[in-house]
């Protein structure tokens, strides 16, 4: 099977700065959406300081964007893995996650990592069908 490497600007431009990574990759009808810090959709920097809720929104934005971007949505969504700085920001990140899958949520996993080279708290990548 073959892998198509799909660009999603200007997100792709940022993570390039960040990793050496791709923003989406896709093998057949499944795609890989890669975890974003963050970034400020203006500037494509790291959003700093800012609170837990408005970081995971602004993961689940360019989540989205990635996903709708390589012809899927929120809804194609099989499964997500989100690695987050504390335990204790669980209700919170899920009070905003729930709002992106409302109903039928997809498999999800809840993972604390000690930090990023930046200060950030969140990441969220997926796996999701075209």
């Amino acid at each position: 099977m073959t892998r198509q490497i799909i660009r999603v600007e200007p997100l792709s431009t940022y993570l390039e700065r960040w990793a050496p990574a791709s923003a989406v990759t896709r093998s057949g009808d499944t795609l890989y959406v890669s975890g974003f810090p963050p970034f400020d959709p203006d500037t494509g920097d790291v959003v700093e300081g800012a609170s837990i809720e408005r970081q995971t929104e602004l993961v689940l934005e360019q989540m989205k964007l990635c996903l709708e971007t390589a012809g899927s949505s929120l809804a194609g969504v099989l499964k997500c893995n989100v690695y987050c700085t504390s335990v204790d920001q669980f209700a919170a990140v899920n009070a905003v996650y729930s709002r992106y899958f409302p109903s039928d949520p997809p498999a999800r996993i809840f993972v604390c990592v000690a930090a990023w080279p930046r200060r950030f708290d969140i990441e969220i990548d997926c796996v999701a069908a075209v």
